[in-house]
C-alpha cells in the first residue's frame, strides 16, 4: 500500500459475487495497495452470506454481513432465520445484518414477503445486538415505517445506496441511521443526490462501492470493485468543501464507530487539521454551555478527538504544530474558548507571526468579562482575523442557548467586544448558528450594526 494514501473504508461490496471469481485475490490485494484499509462483504442470500463468511474468516481486514436481499425473501422463513442465526454464532468477523430491506422497483419477491423478511431480520439484528444495512429502493415511507416499528435506532444501522430526499435523509438521520453513498454520485446527471449529500453531515455519511455494480467515473460502465471506492470520497470532497484526507479520515471513523472495523484514534489532539488550515485546541473549558455544541454528545470534529487529558503549554503546542507554513492559516479553535487562556494564544500568535502565518481566532466574545480587562489591544498584530460567536439578535436568545454564567451581562458584553475588536484586529466577524428558532437576518442586522462582516454557520456541520 502507497504510503501517501488516505485509508479508506469500503463499507458494501460483494465480494462473493461471480464477476470477481476470476481475479478475486488481484482484486483484493489491489484495494489494499489503493489504500482500501478495510472491506466489509455483504451478504444477499444464505449462500452469498456464507460465502462472505468465508472471505472473511481468510482475509484480516475483510469483514462481513449476512442477511437476505428483498430479492430473495421467501428465504427468510423460520428455517433461514435459524440459519441466519447459526452464521452469526459461528464467526466474529460479521459485524451487521443485511442487505435487508424493501425492493418495490422490481418487485422480484410479493411485498408482504418482503416487509416480513425485513421484520424478522430487524428483530435478529436486535436479539443479536448488530447493526443492519438496509436495501431501500422505491419504498421511502414504509422502509421508515418499518424501522420505526420494530424499533431498528436500537441497534442502528445504515442506509446503503441512498436514494431518498432530503426529507427522508432527515428522517433516517433522527433515527440515528448513517447514510451511504456509491459510485452514482459521480455521474453529472445525479445532482440531486449530490445535493442530499451536501445537506447531511459527513459525520454521518459513509462510502461505499457495493461492486461490481455501480462503478464510479471514470469506471462508469466496467466492473466495479473496492478501490474505486477512492473516486466516490472525492466526490463527497469536493461537494463538502473537504480534502480527500478529511473525508477518508472522518469516514473511516464513522464506519469503526457502526460496525467496529479499523480503530479508532481517541487521543486528544492539540493541533489537528481540516482543509487547508491547522486548528489549535488549548483548552477543553469553556465561558459559554451553549445548547447546540457537540461536545455535550462526542468530542469529536471532523474525524478528530479533542478531548484533552490535560492543557498543553507552550512547548507541547510547538510541538503539535510543526511546521506551521504548510497551512493557509492557524485557528485558534479547538472544544473550548482558546482566550481563556489568553497569554498562551498570545505567546504562540507572536511565534507564528514570528514566521509569517496567518492567525485566526473562534472565540465566543467573553474573554473580558472573564479576564476583567479590554484584551483586544493585547492581540493587536498577532490576529489576522478574530471570528464571534453571536447566535442572537437580542439578550434573553442568546442567554437561552448559549447559557452563560455571566446572565444579563453577556449578550452586552459580546456585542461590545465584536464593536471594539476592529480597532484591533484587521477583520472580525459575527457568526451565527442556522439553530431553529434563530433569527438569521436580524443577526446579519446586528453585525452590520456594530460595523462587523456576518457569516452564517450550518447547524450541525461543526468544523
Amino acid at each position: 500500500m502507497q504510503e501517501s494514501l488516505p485509508l479508506l473504508i469500503d463499507t458494501h461490496a460483494h465480494l462473493d459475487h461471480g464477476q470477481f471469481d476470476e481475479d478475486r485475490q488481484a482484486v483484493i490485494e489491489r484495494a489494499f495497495d489503493q489504500g482500501i484499509s478495510h472491506i466489509l462483504s455483504v451478504g444477499c442470500d444464505l449462500e452469498s452470506s456464507a460465502a462472505n463468511v468465508r472471505l472473511a474468516e481468510t482475509y484480516p481486514n475483510i469483514h462481513a454481513a449476512v442477511g437476505i436481499h428483498p430479492h430473495d425473501a421467501p428465504q427468510a422463513d423460520e428455517a433461514g432465520i435459524v440459519q441466519l442465526t447459526k452464521l452469526l454464532e459461528q464467526s466474529e468477523k460479521i459485524v451487521a445484518v443485511g442487505e435487508i430491506g424493501l425492493d418495490f422497483y422490481r418487485d422480484r419477491a410479493p411485498r408482504d414477503v418482503q416487509r416480513l423478511a425485513f421484520r424478522r431480520q430487524i428483530a435478529l439484528a436486535r436479539q443479536v445486538k448488530k447493526p443492519i444495512i438496509v436495501h431501500d429502493r422505491d419504498a421511502h415511507d414504509e422502509v421508515l415505517q418499518i424501522l420505526r416499528e420494530e424499533k431498528a435506532a436500537e441497534v442502528g444501522g445504515v442506509l446503503h445506496c441512498f436514494s431518498g430526499d432530503k426529507e427522508m435523509a432527515r428522517a433516517c438521520l433522527d433515527l440515528g441511521f448513517y447514510l451511504s453513498f456509491p459510485g452514482t454520485i459521480t455521474y453529472p446527471k445525479n445532482d440531486a443526490t449530490r445535493e442530499v449529500v451536501r445537506a447531511v453531515p459527513i459525520d454521518h455519511l459513509l462510502v461505499e462501492t457495493d461492486c461490481p455494480y455501480l462503478a464510479p467515473l471514470p469506471f462508469r460502465g466496467k466492473r466495479n470493485e473496492p478501490a474505486h471506492v477512492r473516486q466516490t470520497a472525492a466526490m463527497i470532497a469536493e461537494i463538502k468543501g473537504l480534502t480527500l484526507e478529511d473525508v477518508a479520515r472522518i469516514t473511516s471513523r464513522n464506519a469503526c464507530t457502526l460496525f467496529g472495523i479499523g480503530e479508532i484514534d481517541q487521543s486528544g489532539k492539540i493541533a489537528y487539521r481540516i482543509r487547508d488550515s491547522l486548528y489549535l485546541n488549548l483548552t477543553n473549558r469553556c465561558s459559554n454551555a451553549c445548547t447546540f455544541c457537540a461536545k455535550f454528545k462526542e468530542f469529536v470534529v471532523k474525524g478528530h478527538a479533542l478531548k484533552l487529558d490535560h492543557e498543553p503549554d507552550f512547548t507541547e503546542v510547538i510541538r503539535a504544530i510543526g511546521d506551521p507554513t504548510r497551512y493557509k492559516e492557524v485557528v485558534f479553535c479547538g472544544y473550548g474558548e482558546p482566550l481563556l487562556r489568553i497569554e498562551l494564544v498570545k505567546e504562540v500568535a507572536t511565534w507564528l507571526h514570528q514566521r509569517g502565518v496567518k492567525v485566526r481566532i473562534n472565540s465566543d466574545g467573553q474573554a473580558n468579562l472573564v479576564h476583567g480587562r479590554d484584551i483586544l489591544p493585547e492581540l493587536a498584530g498577532l490576529v489576522d482575523t478574530l471570528s464571534v460567536s453571536l447566535n442572537a439578535a437580542d439578550g434573553e436568545t442568546y442567554q437561552r442557548i448559549c447559557r452563560s454564567p455571566y446572565g444579563e451581562q453577556a449578550y452586552e458584553g459580546v456585542k461590545d467586544f465584536l464593536r471594539r475588536a476592529p480597532a484591533h484586529i484587521p477583520e472580525v466577524i459575527a457568526t451565527a448558528v442556522t439553530l431553529p428558532g434563530i433569527d438569521v437576518a436580524a443577526c446579519r442586522a446586528v453585525a452590520k450594526e456594530l460595523g462587523v462582516n456576518f457569516r452564517e454557520r450550518e447547524y450541525n456541520e461543526v468544523g
